[in-house]
């Protein structure tokens, strides 16, 4: 049994998307239908608040995604990102910031280089640009390269311009003679007629080939068709039944130890064949007509054998983890490799409802290396943070949890959680609004996973415990 403890958070001036709101959050106790109190921190008696650094005051809209090399972590914002010292977690402070905007900076970190996603219609490829329609022609979207060797002055050095832009990005190291390559895999998605650079039906990926010795040589070298059958064709159900069409994918994760990945891509679940990185092939495909609106995201257990995928229902923006919406839409999904497909076995969903103020729904996360068991960290938006454990994929459950009440320093439906790392002992979570939180849990189960230390994290570049870590540094 999971026991909550609760716990006060001081109040603070927070910039939010252009908004400025000030307000106390004190120690109430919990609201009559037992959600916790706006800004009141209430967590399972397994986990421990270490510290919370606010977000600089130069990126004035929302974190997202995060990464992980040595003794930093690197924290997207719509507005660009920042670097943080976490070499002593519970005394985290930030290095930088570079204010570059151009939609969600999803990114990822390799040697010197931080890759960050623009899905954002630009009128230039520069930090200075300024967002306009994507039925100019003139208009930019794709990749920024940084060099990060000086983490208090990164460097913008490179920008590869990509068909539908990059909602997500992800990591693919070449080996062999290839070694000195790494791969770009560009997700996007949501093509229109009107678009001269996203046309339909964008049933593809770009990848980017970026030679470690040169970056600044970067350049698309493929762009492979997933579904030349056209994927799933969606519906125009309404509200929570709409399933969006497959119109490209919204992320990819890869694992290049065993040579596979998994694509969550709106319509439909993918595996891919990636031991060519530059001719990935599509070896299975799920679909659930019944629960899942779109496909967001995927991760792998440690021994490839199972993959989940989540269901971000509402596009993050809706109040999906109440009564009314029901415990398997905006949830996660399991499935067994068997045989080489993908086999059903069971959801998972948070199981606190939350407010209908509050933007809840199946996000980032990745696994706590523990041997032999699959145990999984994830954000849930204004949901938390949450642990499972799913060893038994046909019955995942809850272990700990660390929350929030109803984030009031922004409009309603938009705060909590984007994404939720574990990295070398603990939790980072990046929050909307409130910046960047580190979380210890303690916990028999989870302990183990504390031995294990990574030169980097990228959560959508998987690496196995305890080797690979690396991606072939």
């Amino acid at each position: 049994m999971i026991t909550p403890r609760r716990k006060g958070l001081t109040g603070r001036i927070l910039m939010v998307a252009g908004v400025v709101a000030a307000m106390s959050l004190s120690m109430a106790p919990a609201q009559a239908d037992g959600i916790p109190a706006p800004g009141e921190i209430v967590m399972s008696s397994n986990m421990t608040h270490v510290t919370n650094v606010p977000k600089p005051a130069g990126l004035t809209d929302i974190n997202s995604d995060m990464a992980f090399q040595g003794d930093y972590a690197y924290v997207g914002n719509y507005s660009g990102f920042s670097i943080y010292d976490i070499k002593n977690p519970k005394k985290t402070s930030l290095v930088s910031s570079v204010v570059c905007p151009g939609g969600q900076m999803d990114m990822a970190v390799y040697g010197n280089l931080l890759f960050g996603a623009v899905d954002s219609s630009r009128n230039d490829d520069s930090c200075n640009s300024k967002a306009q329609s994507a039925s100019i022609k003139s208009s930019w979207e794709g990749i920024r390269i940084f060099d990060i060797s000086d983490k208090k002055s990164p460097k913008y050095i490179k920008s590869v311009e990509t068909d539908c832009g990059s909602h997500t990005l992800t990591l693919v190291p070449g080996k062999g003679e290839d070694k000195g390559n790494m791969y770009v895999y560009v997700s996007s998605y949501s093509p229109s007629a009107s678009f001269p650079d996203c046309q339909p039906p964008h049933d593809k990926i770009s990848i980017v080939k970026v030679p470690l010795g040169n970056p600044t040589e970067a350049a698309v070298v493929n762009t492979p068709v997933l579904f030349p059958d056209g994927g799933h064709p969606g519906n125009s159900l309404p509200y929570p039944y709409r399933q969006s069409a497959t119109t490209g994918c919204h992320d990819i994760t890869a694992y290049p130890e065993r040579d596979i990945a998994a694509g969550a891509c709106m319509g439909n679940g993918i595996l891919m064949d990636i031991s060519d990185p530059v001719n990935p092939k599509v070896t299975a495909t799920a679909r659930d007509d019944a629960n899942f609106a779109f496909w967001h995201s995927a991760t792998f257990n440690n021994d490839g054998t199972k993959v989940i995928f989540t269901d971000e229902l509402g596009g993050g923006s809706a109040a999906t983890c109440n009564e009314a919406i029901g415990p398997n839409r905006g949830a996660n999904a399991y499935f067994d490799i068997v045989n080489g497909q993908l086999e059903f076995r069971s959801y998972f969903k948070i199981p606190r409802h939350q407010a209908d103020t509050e933007n809840c729904v199946a996000h980032n996360g990745s696994l706590i290396p523990v041997k032999g068991k699959d145990i999984m960290v994830q954000a849930w938006y204004q949901g938390g943070i949450s642990v499972v454990d799913f060893t038994d994929s046909s019955n995942p459950h809850e272990i700990a949890f660390f929350e929030r009440g109803p984030d009031n320093t922004a409009p309603a439906l938009s705060g909590g959680f984007w994404s939720s790392y574990y990295y070398n002992g603990y939790i980072y979570g990046s929050d909307f609004n409130l910046g960047l939180d580190v979380v210890e849990i303690n916990d028999p189960r989870t302990n183990q996973g504390k031995s294990f230390k990574f030169d980097i994290m990228n959560a959508q570049t998987q690496g196995a415990y305890g080797h690979g870590s690396n991606y072939g540094q």
